[in-house]
């Protein structure tokens, strides 16, 4: 055991003694409140903001899903005309069908990549699946289209699968 003396907490902060000094307190004490109020109207305004933003995203996107899902479904009808002879009487079907379809989700946000032959290469927008040594077309430039890409709302979904002209 310890025979040193007990040593008792600080004493609290002195009250002031005079009005003056409460009144000096009083006005600091304001003044940190106003200033924490201001910084606390700013984090509220930025979570606003935050979330707003967030839920404008969330409508643009939230139809993601189902138009990667129907792609394949572009790509099959694109591929039956392309195979469809031009006195087939299915094919208006077809046509009708895909113009329906592309006009439904082109209202959604989604829009087409297909570059044409000699469009420049985007590497943001095409997927090169070849380099090909070409006359045709200038170097750099696409030359052939295997498969559309598609862009949702200015993101990418599914790049154009193309075939490029090689460099010299």
């Amino acid at each position: 055991m310890t025979t040193e003396p007990m040593q008792h907490a600080a004493p609290a902060a002195e009250e002031p003694n005079t009005p003056d000094d409460r009144i000096q307190s009083l006005e600091a004490e304001l003044e940190q409140l106003r200033a924490q109020s201001l910084v606390d109207r700013a984090d509220m305004e930025n979570q606003r903001k935050r979330l707003e933003r967030d839920v404008r995203n969330a409508c643009r996107f939230a139809n993601k899903q189902l138009l990667g899902d129907l792609l394949p479904v572009f790509d099959s009808l694109e591929a039956a005309l392309n195979t469809a002879p031009a006195e087939d009487p299915l094919r208006d079907g077809v046509v009708l069908t895909l113009r329906e379809l592309t006009r439904v989700c082109g209202n959604n946000g989604l829009a087409e990549v297909a570059p044409a032959q000699g469009d420049a290469f985007d590497p943001e927008k095409h997927n090169a699946m070849s380099a090909v040594e070409t006359a045709e077309v200038a170097p750099g430039s696409v030359f052939q289209l295997f498969q559309k890409g598609y862009v949702l709302n200015d993101q990418l979904l599914r790049p154009a699968l193309v075939s490029v002209a090689k460099h010299d």
